[in-house]
């Protein structure tokens, strides 16, 4: 059928009556065969670069949480997972202050003006990520002077290295904002050997703790940031981007007061697991839970790779009112994450046991039969999250910040009687509870949002 299409449009074109025609019309019919297959080429290597990028960046974090996971007293491993829960709390922060918008708008309104805007985004990103550093490290202060047992290594290795490690993602994300994810995996590739060179320096001189790991995560992301920083789209504007835009603060805080919202009350539908877990059992289930999270890690890694290719994608659809390729990139996206999330589930389900012994020597053995059920989130979670992509790219993420706030009453009305009920598999049900609350009132947006706004978008 598709060669017989394809003859029919060479007929319309060429007359077929002379042999020469007849070669003319097959070269011209190669030709547009092979500019048809060029976009599909180029998807397929933006997807594998923005997997390797995933796959390296997190990778390097996998292997330390691993290392210290075999290096420290579950204790000492539970508070380190508690600290590291803060900074993703700041993440989620930074997430909404700084890589939201600029993915948004970056991709969409502002990409004909794109050196101007990087420019203040990285203005933007060294002040705010200094003083985040001064105000975390004067906490500590105060904390060591208050409450010694409070300031632990972990804290201070948080205080001094944070507003790196938040440069670090900024780093890759501009990448897949300029198209260039090749790019933002080399930056990941530099993080990755370095910090494996640090890890093997640690492990042999016995120095591998809390504070050691985010000092050695930091300095991956200098080196990255020294090595391919540069490659970023400067260009020479002639004017700043404040003078061609001057309302963009108040539009940027539009935008951004939902997103805000939404990483505060996005913490209790799944970190928010780990504080629960701390108050009402203990540190050492702390790190039980973070050490078993960790597997289900990388299925959600993969999922957050495409993201950085689909957002992109779908702002710049949204921005040029092409709704049908806006809806059809959303529902592949969809598909895919059903499609590698049941995958993912049936390989813990028959390989769980034995990665779970081989990776903790033997010391998190126990766990094993909570990770199957573990793989569930990623796949409950991430359908609904596909859904708020969509409705951000649109710059409507108050549909997000409400599902969230769904997601996060579940996780006070159901899970932590839970917790207190079954302990640790308290914890596991109620993360699929509140993602599967999460999920279910981002499709009633999602569902109103089409039929009220994309649809007449499209007409």
């Amino acid at each position: 059928m598709h060669l017989s299409a394809e003859a029919t449009e060479i007929q319309r074109e060429i007359p077929l009556t002379p042999p020469v025609n007849e070669e003319a019309g097959t070269l011209r019919g190669q030709a547009r065969s092979l500019r048809n297959l060029l976009p599909a080429r180029s998807a397929l290597t933006q997807v594998i670069s923005s997997l390797g990028d995933q796959g390296l960046a997190v990778g390097g974090g996998f292997l330390a949480n691993v290392a210290l996971a075999r290096s420290l007293t579950k204790e000492d491993y539970g508070i380190f997972a508690l600290t590291y829960s803060v900074f993703t709390f700041l993440l989620g922060l930074y997430y909404a202050a700084i890589l939201e918008p600029c993915t948004v708008y970056g991709s969409g309104r502002y990409r004909e003006r794109f050196s101007e805007y990087l420019r203040l985004i990285l203005r933007t990103n060294a002040i705010l990520c200094a003083c985040l550093t001064g105000i975390l490290l004067l906490v500590c202060v105060v904390v060591s002077q208050v409450a010694p047992h409070w300031a632990t290594p972990a804290v201070w290795g948080l205080a001094l290295t944070a507003g790196v490690l938040l440069s670090g993602y900024l780093l890759r994300r501009l990448f897949y904002v300029q198209r260039q994810p090749a790019l933002a995996a080399m930056s990941s590739l530099v993080f990755f050997l370095v910090l494996l060179c640090e890890l093997w320096l640690m492990v042999r001189a016995h120095r591998i703790d809390s504070f050691t790991i985010f000092v050695a995560l930091a300095l991956g992301w200098i080196v990255a940031w020294a090595v391919l920083g540069r490659r970023l789209h400067f260009g020479r504007p002639k004017q700043s981007f404040l003078s061609l835009e001057p309302e963009y603060w108040r539009e940027h805080w539009k935008y951004s007061k939902w997103v805000f919202a939404t990483a505060f009350v996005f913490q209790f539908t799944q970190q928010g697991y780990y504080w629960v877990v701390g108050a009402f059992l203990s540190a050492p289930e702390v790190a039980n839970l973070r050490a078993i999270y960790l597997l289900v890690g990388p299925i959600e890694q993969i999922f957050i790779a495409l993201s950085y290719l689909i957002v992109p994608a779908l702002a710049a659809r949204y921005a040029a009112k092409e709704m049908h390729q806006f809806l059809s990139i959303w529902k592949r996206y969809a598909l895919a994450t059903v499609g590698v999330s049941a995958l993912y589930a049936l390989a813990t389900r028959i390989a769980g046991k034995y990665v779970v012994h081989t990776l903790y020597a033997g010391k998190y053995d126990g766990l094993a039969p909570y990770l199957f059920t573990l793989t569930f989130v990623p796949l409950v979670l991430w359908v609904g999250t596909t859904m708020g992509h969509a409705l951000n790219s649109v710059e409507k993420p108050k549909f997000q910040f409400w599902a969230f706030v769904v997601g996060a009453g579940a996780t006070f009305l159901l899970g932590i009687p839970l917790v207190i009920r079954f302990g640790l598999w308290g914890a596991v049900y109620g993360m699929l509870l509140s993602s599967g609350t999460y999920t279910l009132t981002l499709a009633i947006g999602f569902l109103l949002m089409y039929r009220d706004t994309m649809q007449n978008r499209a007409l």
